[in-house]
């Protein structure tokens, strides 16, 4: 009967303990996952950043590796809204821990090593540098796979395709690559894409119109609520992508298009500024970009400035956004002298009706 009360004892203690836990994580079913993972000894734990496409195809890589290979392996996706804590992974099964393109908050990756077995981070982002410690700080189960110049989902893809080539050469036999040729040979080129927008780089062909494309999508990238979406994932084409940006582009262009007959002359801060071409865009302000950048086309067409003024009503206040497609142009010295502010083709800031009024007027 003592025995019986020992153990009833030590399952409410765990029990309570499990349960103050599910306070500190980002949502019951991650907790649901991990308790499962744990009861379960599952040795391997994916964490990729959500939502980040580069995240979400690295997870995807890992994914294919343990399924290989049969080796239990939990993905969750990892979220700097409401960050899983360090407290919250440490759980005796876990041996390996990947994070995928991220590092976690500055010491989470070590802290997570003082009780896996390994812990291996994925990123390319300059600013996370600042977060690890020194080649020579590091513990020997860490590591840090840290490539400006490669986008995690690229670096990701490596590893596991090297540790497939790995296990091949051990048993000395046949053992299915990371990917199909049919599947390798898409994604190729989407991977190519999205490193082209990690980096920065806005080097290929219809670059803006894959990552509109693309960005319907990463609303699906969390594989608990979206249990489907590595499989969606390996479906993915850049030729589609980039046909749907495409048509979202011409889309709103013919729309803005459709404003631009209404297009009037403005006297930039009363003249002091030049003068250029502008349109009340009330109702339209999501077109703003597209209205700015044509007029802006149309104001040096016309002997004017190149820039392009789009006015509209924004929770009751009068807004002025400026675009510019000449690179000679700082629109934001006008945004800035008016309390604004912006970029030198992109600016934009608040005006008072009767100072708009003085602008466009004619004397």
């Amino acid at each position: 009967m003592a025995l019986f009360l020992s153990l009833v004892s030590r399952k409410w203690c765990i029990s309570a303990s499990l349960m103050i836990q599910a306070r500190t994580f980002r949502s019951k079913a991650a907790l649901d996952a991990l308790l499962r993972a744990a009861e379960d000894k599952v040795p391997n734990l994916v964490l990729y950043n959500y939502p980040s496409f580069s995240g979400a195809y690295g997870a995807l890589f890992a994914r294919l590796y343990h399924s290989h290979f049969n080796l239990p392996c939990l993905i969750l996706p990892f979220s700097s809204v409401e960050p899983l804590r360090v407290e919250d992974l440490h759980f005796e099964g876990f041996q390996t821990c990947y994070l995928v393109d991220f590092v976690g908050p500055k010491g989470f990756a070590m802290e997570l090593s003082r009780f896996m077995g390994r812990v291996t981070a994925f990123d390319h982002r300059k600013s996370t540098l600042a977060k690890i410690s020194p080649a020579e700080d590091c513990p020997t189960n860490l590591t840090f796979y840290i490539d400006v110049e490669k986008s995690s989902s690229s670096a990701a893809y490596d590893y596991f395709a090297n540790k497939c080539k790995e296990q091949e050469s051990a048993e000395q036999g046949a053992v299915p690559g990371l990917l199909n040729r049919e599947d390798r040979d898409c994604l190729a080129m989407v991977l190519r894409y999205i490193e082209d927008g990690d980096l920065r780089r806005w080097s290929l062909p219809d670059i803006k119109a894959f990552n509109i494309g693309l960005g319907e999508l990463r609303s699906k990238l969390n594989c608990i609520t979206n249990p489907y979406v590595f499989d969606q994932l390996l479906e993915i084409s850049s030729m589609d992508l980039i046909a749907k940006g495409i048509s979202y582009i011409s889309a709103r262009q013919n729309a803005a298009n459709k404003l631009l007959d209404k297009a009037f002359k403005v006297r930039l801060g009363k003249g002091f500024y030049g003068e250029c071409l502008g349109i009340r865009a009330d109702g339209n302000s999501d077109l703003s970009d597209e209205i700015g950048k044509e007029l802006s086309v149309r104001s040096a067409a016309a002997g004017l400035r190149p820039i392009g003024a789009v006015v509209y009503m924004q929770r009751n206040n009068l807004k002025m956004s400026l675009r510019s497609m000449d690179t000679t142009t700082d629109t934001s010295e006008v945004a800035k002298a008016y309390g604004g502010g912006g970029s030198r083709s992109s600016s934009s800031f608040i005006i008072r009706m009767d100072e708009y009024n003085q602008w466009i007027s004619v004397k």
